[in-house]
């Protein structure tokens, strides 16, 4: 179906780009007249802002989100026989790379009210051979991290933060990829912070670990053709950083609209039938990468398919929980076994969400989803 010219998309990076191209190109043509285009200063500085950002002491970049939760897993010897806990409704990349470094994920479900993990279960799958959690501040929403690192320290594991969705969100007034042992970010284009291609970043507290992060994501490097480390290409372009580095002196300035943005959704939806808010945490401060309501009665479908035609795009985050995807089939998972998740991923549905997103733009998605749900 052809939509009309003023459709609107679920997220819009063209508004952004515009309020900083002069900016942007003269960074980029900076960086290509200078020929260093892998590494060097523009990644050393942006290392430098991220880290005084979330309030650590290191932070190390890579070429992507994914690669930085494989680093992380890599840095701390999680491999063959180790358990790590994290929760089925995310991305791929938050399981996959746990099997990536030969150990097992571990699937607990999810709380309905913040799609997060469902810390008493977490506290209940631990077993001899789990040696870490990964939790996933989803759609931009902090876990309680205050009950999580209690779990973590009285069963001596490790907390990996999966940030990539969370770039500046808090809870009890600590950056995410500050409160765990060691936090990974995603700047694809569509994150709070992303950039104009693949990028991610580390962030820690422990300068040791920082430098094997270093010597791994360099082909295992620790100086010029010597290899310490089995590691990997993971280095950062510089075109990236350049970028990235404008882009971070905004990003405080974009939040607060996603957030302006959510409380007007809030207001706006909260007594249409059938429609569920999402709720925030009393101790979290949110910064809405998405902006994701569940849809009941089995009409999710076709409250997406009706906006479309609308010119209302909407996005499903995500339509089948991991525990159920055929490369996980060996794990042994059935279906009804994590019921909350699976039954988020048959209601949820997320709302056109981008700093630049007007009223107007706005209260046209509310009035399509009234005149649907009716």
């Amino acid at each position: 179906m052809i939509q009309s010219v003023d459709s609107i998309p679920a997220f819009d990076n063209k508004q952004q780009y515009s309020t900083i191209a002069a900016e942007v190109s003269e960074a980029v043509l900076n960086v290509l007249s200078s020929g260093r285009y892998i590494g060097g200063p523009l990644v050393e500085e942006l290392e430098q802002n991220l880290a005084a950002h979330t309030n650590v002491s290191e932070c190390v970049a890579c070429n992507s989100g994914t690669d930085a939760l494989y680093l992380a897993l890599r840095a701390y010897n999680i491999g063959a026989g180790d358990e790590v806990i994290t929760t089925p409704f995310t991305f791929v990349a938050t399981c996959e790379t746990i099997s990536a470094v030969g150990a097992k994920p571990v699937f607990v479900d999810i709380d309905a009210a913040t799609f997060n993990l469902d810390l008493q279960q977490v506290a209940a799958a631990i077993t001899p051979s789990t040696k870490a959690i990964i939790p996933v501040h989803l759609f931009g929403q902090p876990v309680d991290m205050t009950s999580l690192m209690a779990i973590a320290k009285a069963n001596n594991l490790l907390v990996i933060e999966d940030c990539a969705q969370s770039t500046g969100a808090m809870w009890d007034k600590q950056k995410v990829g500050s409160i765990g042992d060691i936090g990974c970010f995603s700047f694809y284009p569509t994150k709070n912070l992303g950039g104009c291609g693949d990028g991610g970043a580390i962030t820690i507290n422990n300068a040791e670990i920082a430098q094997k992060l270093r010597v791994l994501k360099d082909h295992g490097q620790k100086s010029k053709y010597h290899y310490e480390e089995i590691g990997v290409n993971s280095r950062l372009d510089s075109i990236q950083a350049a970028i990235l580095l404008i882009k971070l002196r905004y990003l405080d300035v974009w939040n607060q609209q996603r957030q302006k943005i959510a409380a007007r959704y809030h207001e706006l939806l909260s007594k249409v039938p059938g429609i569920v808010t999402p709720e925030e945490l009393s101790g979290g401060t949110g910064v809405w990468n998405q902006y994701t309501i569940r849809v009941k009665n089995g009409r999710r479908d076709l409250l997406h398919h009706r906006l479309k035609e609308k010119g209302v795009n909407t996005a499903i985050y995500y339509p089948r929980p991991l525990h159920l995807q055929p490369v996980y089939q060996s794990l042994g998972y059935q279906p009804g076994q994590l019921p909350v998740a699976e039954q988020a991923c048959n209601e949820v549905l997320s709302l056109p969400m981008f700093p630049e997103l007007s009223e107007e733009q706005q209260d046209r998605v509310v009035y399509s989803i009234k005149k649907v749900m009716g």
